[in-house]
């Protein structure tokens, strides 16, 4: 049964956006056009494709395609990290379809089961593309200068990830919703998305700042 909570959301969301993959660099990676995309083209392109292509995780190298578990008063603070382009799922398709909760590992953790699967029992393949290493800033420094060679530190346990290890396919009835910046860009996307998806499945983020600017009630980030 769902919970009815603040705090807590049965939906998830795959944010776009106008950076390149983080795997557009590797050895044999192959975007198409996607790497060159705006973080709007490419919510459309998904839109008209039905699918979300997989990238390889930093870390693992392991394809995933990745979504956060984004609850109503976070939706801004996420937006500003990334982008206010977005598609939305319910967790009970993305469950279906492999997905699942990412694991938020300590390093000296991840280095010791990379070792042990090299050296005696393989696991689940899929298993390391849910897997991102996790060093808090409050780590004992000692801990950070060991087994994490002192690098800056990551902690992405508030995003509450999930994550599918293949590329995406879907139909429009699974979207959720979609999120759009304006107006305008609602406006020019294509109609048949429009009429498949549902425009009332549409949230655009300049109402949804507008409505934070007037009644401030998440205690949200100034916007840069």
């Amino acid at each position: 049964m769902p919970f009815n909570r603040p705090d807590f959301s049965m939906y998830v969301v795959h944010f776009t956006k106008d950076a390149a993959p983080i795997s557009a660099g590797q050895k044999g990676a192959d975007l198409g056009s996607i790497g060159a995309m705006t973080a709007k083209d490419r919510l459309f392109s998904i839109l008209t494709d039905d699918k979300i292509r997989a990238t390889r995780m930093p870390w693992t190298n392991k394809p995933a395609v990745c979504f956060t578990e984004c609850t109503w008063p976070s939706l801004l603070g996420h937006a500003q990290r990334y982008s206010p382009y977005g598609i939305g799922f319910g967790k009970e398709f993305l469950f279906a379809a492999g997905g699942g909760p990412a694991f938020y590992m300590p390093p000296h953790l991840l280095e010791r089961q990379k070792r042990h699967v090299g050296d005696k029992v393989p696991l689940e393949p899929n298993l390391f593309a849910f897997v991102t290493p996790f060093a808090p800033f409050y780590a004992p420094q000692s801990y950070k200068d060991k087994h994490w060679g002192g690098k800056t530190p990551v902690d992405y346990s508030h995003e509450r990830e999930w994550r599918v290890p293949h590329d995406l396919t879907f139909t429009p009835d699974k979207v959720r919703f979609v999120l759009v910046d304006t107006y305008e860009d609602m406006a020019q996307a294509p109609k048949e998305l429009k009429d498949n998806i549902g425009r009332e499945r549409w949230i655009i983020m300049s109402v949804y700042r507008k409505i934070e600017e007037i009644w401030p009630i998440h205690q949200l980030p100034a916007t840069e």
